[in-house]
């Protein structure tokens, strides 16, 4: 089959012609934009600054109005000095006679001796004990006390505190209800107490000495 272009109208024999003048004027459009010079415009084309001063602000000067200075204190009045003449009478002083004979009396004051209380202890090495001990306090007690009869009736009942001081001797002293109940049963409790024999005293260091006792005695209603 016959080819129907004719060859004359074939453009494919000018494509290489074609593109070598298509880079010779892209390297031309490169090479004047590399080359390109931008002026840089003057400051005198901009134009002109104009700075407007600011007015300051004038502070007015004032003046402060300061007291004036107090007056100076009056000079103080000048000490007035009495001359007193050498020619002065003395009026005469009788001297008593202070020297003592046979017949002057003296008087002697007695001065009284200091009393010195004695110290009572609460706690000693050797405590004061009852005669035979806590078992014959219990069966002394359980003995000598009369629960009063008004008390029983009322069913009155409890435990009464009483501290009594035990002397150097043994002797009970100073008995008083600490702690109460009732009228009825102090006043026995306090009766029993001062009822006791001597007790045993107790000793600080190998002293007798006076301890301070509590005693709880208590009624109980059977």
């Amino acid at each position: 089959m016959e080819p129907k272009k004719s060859p004359k109208a074939d453009l494919e024999k000018l494509r290489g012609t074609f593109t070598l003048a298509g880079l010779v004027v892209s390297m031309f459009l490169i090479y004047s934009m590399i080359n390109w010079k931008f002026y840089d415009v003057q400051a005198s084309d901009l134009g002109q600054l104009v700075v407007e001063e600011e007015e300051e602000d004038i502070i007015p000067i004032t003046e402060q109005n300061t007291p004036p200075p107090p007056p100076p204190p009056p000079p103080a009045a000048p000490e007035i000095i009495e001359i007193v003449e050498d020619e002065v009478e003395v009026e005469d002083i009788e001297m008593e006679d202070t020297e003592a004979d046979a017949e002057t009396v003296v008087e002697v004051f007695e001065q009284e001796e200091e009393v010195v209380e004695e110290e009572v202890f609460t706690i000693v090495e050797n405590m004061p004990e009852f005669p035979g001990g806590q078992k014959k306090l219990f069966e002394f007690l359980g003995k000598n006390i009369k629960f009063p009869p008004a008390a029983k009736a009322n069913g009155i009942s409890g435990k009464v505190y009483v501290n009594f001081t035990v002397a150097k001797d043994g002797k009970i002293e100073n008995v008083k209800v600490i702690r109460g109940v009732h009228d009825l049963l102090d006043k026995e409790a306090v009766r029993v107490v001062k009822s006791f024999p001597n007790w045993k005293p107790g000793k600080q260091r190998g002293k007798a000495v006076k301890v301070s006792y509590n005693l709880p005695i208590n009624f109980l209603l059977k």
